[in-house]
């Protein structure tokens, strides 16, 4: 899709699923290779991406995109709900863009504004949405669906 000195931005396919595992492990979460070849194949049947920055190894950072249509909206919204860029690659620009990619496909498929997920605590991110244009938009709250004990 994109590339900046060696610096590849592509649709993740199963095929990469041990790398990114591996690189969801770097950011504190742990997903079987196997398990998460059969979330990107999902991922692909379902309105969004999940876009890759590969340089010459292991993938360098990944960017999770879904759209939605809302009643209060004319337009589609984007909402990026992962955005991870390996610990020792950071500060080279590949999360801006990660991002930049992720608004680019959100354009594409008609939406007009992009929200990125950030969990609370996450100081780092914070201030990378900050420098990158995000704003503040409200709290979000969440409930399980399952009872305690099922799977």
């Amino acid at each position: 899709m994109s590339s900046r000195y060696g610096l590849e931005i592509r649709a993740a396919q199963p095929g990469d699923s041990a790398g990114l595992s591996q690189l969801l492990e770097a950011g504190g979460v742990v997903v079987a290779p196997r398990a998460l070849a059969d979330r990107i194949e999902a991922l692909r049947t379902l309105p969004g991406t999940a876009l890759l920055a590969l340089e010459w190894g292991p993938p360098s950072g990944l960017v999770v995109l879904h759209w939605y249509r809302s009643l209060a909206a004319p337009h589609p919204i984007a909402q990026i709900t992962a955005l991870l860029v390996d610990p020792e690659q950071r500060r080279r620009g590949i999360g801006r863009l990660l991002v930049k990619a992720a608004s680019q496909a959100a354009r594409v498929a008609g939406c007009d504004s992009v929200e990125l997920n950030v969990p609370a605590g996450a100081a780092d991110l914070h201030a990378f949405c900050a420098a990158t244009g995000f704003v503040p938009g409200g709290e979000r709250f969440s409930r399980g669906l399952r009872r305690q004990g099922q799977p």
